[in-house]
């Protein structure tokens, strides 16, 4: 039967969730396997997973219960190895890099920060930095809106100022987070966000970051910020070489939105 992978460790790890409830309908038993001085948090990987909110959330109790008590490197939802054999394989071949990013994770968490424009707020910066968008505009309004040419024309200027905007202002927003943080990792680009980037946060640091983002709430009024965390550092794993990411990494996110 295949393993499904929740999380790796130390083997000295103090309290290991062995026997609690994981993914799976009825729910797999937790189970932990050992190599040398790594461990991984498994269960037998159920028939056809598919990322249902009961799976989910049964992915992330056995990550929380892991993290209690002692650093873990999280695997993202579906994360499936073959065999017990393959991780245990895995954990030996890959030890320097896995207990490299223990010590580098161990006492940090991730804070996922999106944004978007306030449609009507950046509207207004547009205008207001755009002498050219401002003159035609003023001419289509004096023109009764003018022909269609003019509009589209408008219409363009409009979406090319803004497409502009959003980029300038992600990277803005991302600079003023930055030194608040120890690592940050840029999410995928095509999530409907001008901005979907994660940060890697001490825990005793984390009240320096979230009055960080509410500086930038302040600073960035044409923004909606969206913060999601603390979570496990999923965005920091670094599995290593794409053949064992295969293997120990899956590919569906745990973070819901």
């Amino acid at each position: 039967m295949s393993t499904y992978v929740y999380g790796i460790t130390a083997s000295s790890h103090p309290k290991l969730p062995e026997g609690m409830d994981g993914v799976g309908e009825p729910s797999l038993p937790v189970r932990i396997l050992r190599a040398g001085e790594l461990a991984a948090v498994v269960s037998d990987a159920p028939e056809g997973l598919r990322p249902k909110r009961r799976d989910l959330l049964a992915h992330q109790n056995v990550l929380a219960e892991a993290g209690a008590a002692g650093c873990v490197l999280p695997m993202r939802f579906g994360s499936v190895a073959p065999d017990d054999d393959t991780v245990t394989s895995v954990l030996t071949e890959r030890a320097d890099h896995y207990k490299e990013r223990l010590r580098a994770l161990d006492g940090r968490v991730e804070y996922n920060v999106k944004a978007n424009h306030v449609e009507e707020a950046v509207l207004h910066r547009v205008m207001s930095e755009s002498p050219e968008i401002r003159t035609l505009a003023e001419a289509n309004r004096q023109a009764g809106g003018g022909s269609y040419d003019d509009k589209l024309r408008l219409g363009e200027m409009v979406a090319a100022a803004v497409k502009a905007k959003e980029a300038e202002d992600g990277t803005a927003l991302q600079r003023l987070l930055e030194p608040a943080a120890d690592a940050v990792s840029a999410g995928p680009e095509s999530t409907g966000w001008l901005a979907n980037t994660s940060f890697l946060v001490e825990k005793d640091s984390a009240e320096q970051f979230l009055a960080a983002v509410e500086q930038a709430r302040t600073d960035m009024p044409q923004l909606e910020i969206r913060v999601n965390g603390p979570l496990p550092p999923y965005s920091f794993v670094d599995p290593g070489p794409a053949e064992h990411t295969a293997t120990l990494a899956g590919s569906t996110d745990t973070e819901e939105g």
